[in-house]
């Protein structure tokens, strides 16, 4: 695994990848690195001009003309709608990739806290909007982005929304933590309901993205990039732990990938452990279920008896 690089993925021609934010950073290395190899990929993005942009480049790099642009703004539920309902056919790759960072306090276009909204309450909903494809295409896989700052998040259920208070880095983390619960609880239910169906996550250490370009915060933003060039890498490296869960013969569910080097920061993908309370079940199943109330998205086929929902 230590000598893991994009060149080493194998042959994907006749699968299918889903990936959300291939516009940029982390999910356009993503796009570049599994359409090299060729898989069939769709950039998942908010703007369509960006993501016009991201179709080209993608295409130029690779030589694929197996990319396509579909439009996604995950912090609309009405837009998730539409792009799973507009989606037909086998999906065997799902990289619940894109994200916002610390930004000041807003909501989504359904009145969710916006980086729950988007990085959990998002990839929730599309997940169980895009299950019957993922069913269908045989065995499949998700790969669910996490990140460093889940090792502070905790789940507030008696405030999810942050309405009583708003603290960016605290919602930020909540909403990575979210995702590896969800990780781990998806794959729970594939594996109870006899599905071959790989839930994975991933997080990149301290890749340098557009991530932080919705915190308004210049000084905060001067720090971290200092950080970035000193601890950091690039995003090229940054996306190689979610191109390992999402390609390697050797992935299990529940596996966690990031960088192998100090504090996983940087380095070669390795697997690597969450904070123990992510295996909470109890808190696992709760927030599911929430999820479940909220968005109106049921899992209703990944519903086995011994998952409590």
């Amino acid at each position: 695994m230590n000598d893991f690089t994009a060149d080493a993925i194998g042959d994907l021609t006749g699968r299918r990848a889903v990936i959300t934010g291939a516009n940029s950073g982390l999910g356009l290395e993503t796009a570049v690195g599994l359409a090299r190899k060729g898989a069939e990929v769709i950039l998942a993005c908010r703007s369509e001009d960006r993501g016009r942009d991201a179709e080209q480049r993608v295409r130029s790099l690779t030589g694929s003309d197996r990319v396509e642009l579909r439009l996604l703004d995950l912090a609309s539920q009405q837009s998730i709608h539409e792009f799973a309902a507009g989606l037909s056919g086998p999906v065997h790759l799902l990289v619940n990739n894109a994200g916002v960072m610390a930004t000041p306090r807003s909501t989504t276009a359904d009145g969710f806290e916006l980086q729950f909204g988007t990085n959990h309450l998002g990839h929730f909903a599309l997940t169980g909007l895009l299950l019957e494809n993922l069913r269908e295409a045989g065995s499949s896989r998700v790969v669910t982005l996490s990140s460093l700052a889940h090792k502070r998040g905790r789940i507030d259920f008696d405030d999810l929304q942050s309405e009583r208070r708003y603290r960016r880095w605290a919602a930020y983390g909540q909403s990575k933590i979210a995702n590896l619960y969800f990780m781990v609880e998806l794959d729970r239910r594939a594996r109870a309901a006899g599905w071959d169906l790989t839930s994975v996550a991933a997080h990149p250490g301290g890749a340098t993205t557009n991530l932080t370009a919705g915190m308004k915060m210049p000084a905060v933003l001067d720090v971290l990039a200092g950080f970035m060039a000193l601890m950091g890498q690039s995003a090229a490296d940054g996306a190689l732990p979610t191109l390992y869960a999402a390609t390697a013969d050797d992935v299990q569910g529940g596996d966690y990938y990031g960088p192998s080097g100090f504090g996983e920061t940087r380095g070669a993908p390795r697997l690597v452990a969450p904070v123990p309370r992510v295996l909470d079940r109890d808190i696992a199943v709760r927030l599911w279920n929430r999820s479940t109330e909220i968005t109106g998205v049921d899992f209703a086929a990944l519903q086995p008896a011994d998952t409590g929902a």
